[in-house]
């Protein structure tokens, strides 16, 4: 079966065989897909000419209630998604709950915070700047919708997510979606994006598929479009590069690469409760979609004297995880998406090794329950240790897209303020310490190279919403190796699809534009 494209307000199948999609615990062809012979050019046209204007037509409330309407559509068929998120991602009930839930939620969650925009259609930000002795001169700014298309270049690791999560904000702002999803993972996108058409929710060219290779597809991005990647950072600079890109400086939003680190404060002593909260995060993270999370641990910064007994009580409840194929239920760790993906994490595991001690698994020996090790595309969670610390080069450097984590000592604070440095900018770093001096100075001193800084103390132990757990309440994104990029944030997202605008003129006439506005006040609040 071949999967058909979506664009121009109709279903097109792409021409040639295409590109097959694979079961990665047994193998099996599943579908294939193709954009061969699929106008490209007019496709986003037809988003900005047909979709973009009937969107603008409504008021930010009446699209919060497409966006709710969406979120009941895809709820519908939660368990369709689950059992291809199994058949396509090898996902076990965890992986897809926290994949196909976290969709529904943050479409949920647009509809919800969207009514507090009320009947307006622009954004008026800030008070009148006065410009005039007498002021009836006056300035304001403003920010409109653009009259372009977002177009998405997802990630294999979220399917389902990764499309809602940028899909809610740019409708609830009123800019038509060009989907892009990865091409190994794209039927659960795909049979999304088909659910949300049957139910004629939205209006012609509001939404768009592109499933298989992207094409010419950036050679026809203008102005007033948003490009919006997920991925790795080589394909992040060909996009930045693009000479269509920087001729008409076609607005980018990256999220790339990120060697995130978790911390363990020096207080935090083996036997205190953060101590063993923070193994069972390590652990949690390592093993969730097989480590296959933007936001996933990669460092695990521990004070020098606790290494051995941290890298022990991890390394005993990996050994209770039981690897293989998600169809039997004892499993809870599956493959990483496919056997390219598996030949990644491999050479990337065996740069680790050159300089860090294997504590635990290494794919040495390692069988995975009812699969075939040849056919499928498992990684053995793989828990490493450096006492290298600012000496090593690779732990810094190489994220392994899987069940991987490599501990680092840390002597002293600067010492553990420079080692999480070395990530060169990441999406989240996390602190378990009940010692608030040292996290007074850890923070700060880490804060501008993160996009998310995650502190716990015994307080919130059993409260506190997870290391990797992306919320849409709060910016998602980082700096430097991150990609520079901002997602989410509540309403403050919608701030990527507006262009700012200021109008200098007489105070009467601004009033009258302002009457069709919102107080970006209601973003931040």
């Amino acid at each position: 079966m071949k999967l058909p494209n979506y664009v121009s307000g109709r279903w097109s199948l792409g021409q040639g065989a295409g590109e097959l999609l694979f079961d990665p615990v047994t193998g099996d062809e599943l579908v294939s897909i193709s954009s061969q012979g699929i106008d490209l050019e007019a496709a986003l046209q037809f988003a900005r000419a047909r979709g973009g204007p009937a969107l603008r037509e409504l008021s930010y409330t009446q699209r919060a209630d497409l966006l709710e309407k969406i979120a009941e559509a895809l709820a519908a068929n939660r368990e369709e998604y689950f059992r291809l998120s199994l058949l396509n991602l090898g996902a076990t009930q965890a992986d897809a709950s926290f994949d196909v839930d976290g969709a529904i939620y943050t479409m949920k969650y647009y509809a919800k915070i969207g009514r507090a925009l009320a009947e307006g259609k622009m954004l008026k930000e800030g008070a009148l700047v006065p410009l005039s002795k007498s002021n009836t001169f006056a300035g304001q700014h403003f920010l409109m919708p653009t009259k372009g298309a977002a177009v998405f270049i997802n990630a294999f690791n979220f399917p389902a997510w990764g499309f809602c999560e940028k899909a809610a904000p740019a409708l609830l702002a009123g800019v038509p979606i060009v989907v892009k999803p990865a091409s190994p993972t794209a039927w659960l996108t795909h049979r999304m994006v088909e659910d949300i058409v049957k139910a004629d929710i939205l209006p012609p060219g509001a939404i768009s598929i592109i499933c298989d290779s992207a094409r010419d597809l950036l050679e026809h991005a203008r102005e007033e479009d948003i490009v919006s990647f997920t991925g790795s950072g080589d394909t992040a600079a060909r996009i930045r590069s693009h000479a269509n890109i920087l001729g008409r400086s076609v607005r980018v939003n990256i999220e790339a690469d990120s060697i995130n680190s978790a911390i363990l404060g020096p207080d935090s002593s083996p036997g205190t409760d953060l101590f063993d909260l923070l193994a069972k995060e390590v652990v949690r993270e390592m093993t969730l979609k097989a480590g296959q999370k933007c936001t996933t641990i990669r460092r695990v910064l521990v004070p020098r004297q606790w290494l051995k007994a941290f890298g022990d009580a991890v390394s005993a409840r990996l050994s209770s995880m039981k690897v293989g194929n998600p169809r039997n239920p004892e499993v809870k760790v599956g493959p990483v998406v496919n056997k390219a993906q598996q030949s990644s994490c491999l050479e990337g595991l065996a740069k680790l090794r050159e300089e860090s001690e294997v504590l635990f698994g290494g794919n040495k020996n390692f069988q995975p329950i009812d699969a075939d090790l040849e056919k499928s595309s498992f990684v053995e969670p793989t828990l490493l240790s450096s006492k290298n610390g600012l000496r090593a080069k690779y732990v810094h450097d190489i994220e392994v897209f899987g069940p991987v984590a490599t501990l680092v000592a840390y002597d002293s604070r600067e010492d553990l303020i420079a080692v999480t440095r070395r990530g060169l900018g990441s999406l989240v770093a996390s602190v378990f310490s009940n010692d608030l001096d040292f996290t007074r100075d850890t923070v700060p001193g880490i804060g501008d190279l993160h996009g998310r800084v995650l502190v716990v103390d015994s307080n919130v132990a059993g409260q506190h919403t997870g290391h990797g757990n992306v919320v849409p309440s709060c910016l998602h994104g980082g700096p430097g190796r991150a990609g520079g990029g901002e997602e989410l944030a509540g309403l403050r997202a919608l701030l990527l699809y507006h262009r700012r605008f200021v109008v200098q003129g007489p105070v009467n006439g601004i009033a009258e534009l302002s009457k069709s506005c919102v107080d970006t006040a209601l973003l931040y609040s």
